[in-house]
């Protein structure tokens, strides 16, 4: 039995390469059976102990993008959602969207709540089933990072300085039936365990397993513009200034993205990526 080959993640941990988790990857970006097999034979030959997972990404995303653009768009969902950076604010429409796929209404984006200490800004509140959620959102534009405990604390302590305003006049304000804490990289065990102790809704990346971002993101079909590999970072980044986040509204935004000075051509390959990256699959 040969020695196992270890790689170095975007944390700077070390662990053994597996195969069966990079063909999962794969599986759930859409790759057919063959292309799986010729990527993992491919990186068999190029691996050596020392190299970094975003090595093993960039081998597997050059042969995806031959196979078909809509295959590495999704193969590369992680890497297109920390590209909604440097700020949060592309981050915050982005799950306010999600949160309409998912039956939530009246969802506002940076909405203003007086608590009964200081105002605070909300990233996200939405309804549901009479009920009123305040969603704090946590974005990392840096692999490897994790949101800690610190992060979780703060969120709560943000939600009962606006629930005791609310109860301290009921009728008054906003009221807030449900706190969640959202973020685009992972948890800490301890931001999880507390979360789990004070009854607030935490989500990560891939936590929990049913519900993840990931998870939502996938089972909605609204993947971001940064996803699309027809579309510069330029003219990415563009387009978000512009308030277009979600490749879902490319077509309806003709207008927008032929602004940019693209041709017709390439506004076309655009509109087709966009709508194979979207396309219902199971999961």
């Amino acid at each position: 039995m040969s020695e196992p080959i270890f790689v170095v993640k975007a944390s700077g941990e070390r662990e053994p390469f597996s195969d069966e988790k990079l063909r999962r990857s794969l599986e759930r970006a859409g790759a057919p059976a063959k292309v799986i097999d010729n990527i993992s034979q491919h990186l068999q030959t190029e691996l050596k102990n020392g190299m970094t997972t975003a090595d093993i990404y960039r081998h597997a995303f050059t042969i995806l993008k031959q196979e078909g653009r809509h295959f590495a768009a999704r193969y590369s969902l992680k890497k297109a959602i920390m590209e909604l950076g440097p700020t949060g604010h592309p981050f915050e429409k982005f799950v306010g969207e999600i949160l309409k796929e998912q039956g939530y209404k009246n969802v506002e984006v940076g909405k203003i709540v007086q608590g009964i200490c200081v105002a605070h800004e909300v990233d996200v509140v939405a309804e549901k089933d009479d009920r009123r959620i305040m969603v704090e959102l946590k974005f990392h534009n840096t692999p490897g990072a994790r949101t800690d405990v610190k992060v979780a604390l703060y969120v709560q302590a943000r939600f009962e300085d606006i629930d005791k305003e609310w109860r301290r006049e009921p009728g008054h304000g906003l009221q807030l039936h449900e706190v969640w804490l959202m973020t685009n990289t992972k948890l800490t065990s301890e931001a999880i365990a507390y979360g789990k102790c004070a009854g607030m809704k935490v989500v990560g990346w891939s936590y929990p397993t049913e519900g993840s971002l990931q998870h939502l993101i996938e089972r909605s079909g609204l993947h971001p513009i940064t996803s699309l590999t027809t579309l510069s970072r330029a003219e990415k980044t563009q387009l978000l200034e512009k308030g277009v986040v979600i490749c879902k509204n490319i077509e309806s935004n003709r207008a927008i993205v032929m602004s940019l000075g693209i041709s017709e051509t390439k506004f076309n390959g655009v509109v087709k990526e966009a709508r194979e990256l979207c396309a219902e699959r199971p999961l």
